[in-house]
């Protein structure tokens, strides 16, 4: 049976596509049959950001009524065999997502997958409340500014509330991540710094911190999961991140304050 891992925020644009593609990516880089699966209907993206936008012929909504089979809607990575996407529809809208037609759906992929990642909408509405609802685990991806971090307790409260595991008597297993981290402006005070974010205020065990980086949106605009760019520090932290999920204990990288060379001080540099 397959592990079902949600990634999730509670607003939108913190970067969970990216951490969704990333992570998945990471996961099939050390052997593991993934599928990724886009619950954002309508709003369709992590097809792009995994470059695979050309090859959908059907998606999760074709498949739900009946339209496809499941195995015709899966797409295969360009770069890795055992890596999969379960397209969202552009042209339909969250309705279309049903409490059975999901369920029959993760049954289906669990049956086939190791990993099963979803690729959760931002927010509390029907779409996320389903990416959610059959979740082992998840991931809460925020950034370091307080809207976010307030709506990201906010999900969590979900999260421990109105899952399947929580209704069998368990819990889902949660972990944080920071995205577009900046240590000198924390150190300013400009944004929220990593202690306060997830021990102060959240209280979920950190899983990682990804750093300011433009590689990140030229990784996106080629159509790669930053993961594979491995010499950039975004591309590290997203590997340490896969790491870590798998139990690989890594220290955090590139969130302390770089010291400043003499002609930088001396310059303002």
């Amino acid at each position: 049976m397959a592990k079902i891992v949600v990634i999730t925020s509670g607003k939108g644009g913190v970067g969970k596509t990216t951490t969704s593609a990333s992570f998945a990516t990471g996961l099939a880089m050390r052997g593991y049959k993934t599928v990724v699966v886009d619950f954002d209907v309508g709003l369709r993206n992590l097809d792009l950001v995994m470059g695979c936008e050309n090859r959908i012929v059907y998606d999760f909504v074709d498949v739900l009524s009946g339209n496809a089979r499941l195995s015709q809607a899966l797409v295969k990575d360009k770069q890795l065999d055992n890596l999969f996407i379960l397209p969202a529809s552009q042209t339909r809208d969250k309705d279309a997502l049903t409490d059975e037609g999901v369920s029959d759906i993760m049954a289906q992929l669990s049956q086939q997958f190791d990993y099963i990642i979803c690729d959760s909408p931002a927010g509390i509405e029907r779409g996320a409340q389903l990416a959610m609802y059959h979740a082992d685990e998840a991931i809460i991806v925020t950034n370091p500014e307080i809207s976010s971090v307030r709506d990201s307790d906010r999900i969590i409260g979900i999260l421990q509330s109105r899952t399947k595991k929580v209704e069998d008597g368990g819990a889902v297993r949660e972990h944080l991540v920071i995205n577009r981290y900046n240590p000198d402006r924390a150190v300013a005070g400009e944004m929220m710094d990593i202690d306060t974010i997830s021990n102060d205020i959240l209280k979920v065990p950190l899983l990682g911190v990804i750093p300011e980086s433009n590689t990140v949106l030229e990784a996106s605009n080629q159509g790669q999961p930053v993961i594979h760019y491995g010499q950039s520090v975004a591309g590290q932290c997203y590997d340490d991140i896969v790491a870590r999920f798998l139990g690989e204990p890594r220290p955090l990288r590139h969130i302390d304050v770089k010291k400043k060379s003499f002609l930088q001080r001396w310059f303002g540099g």
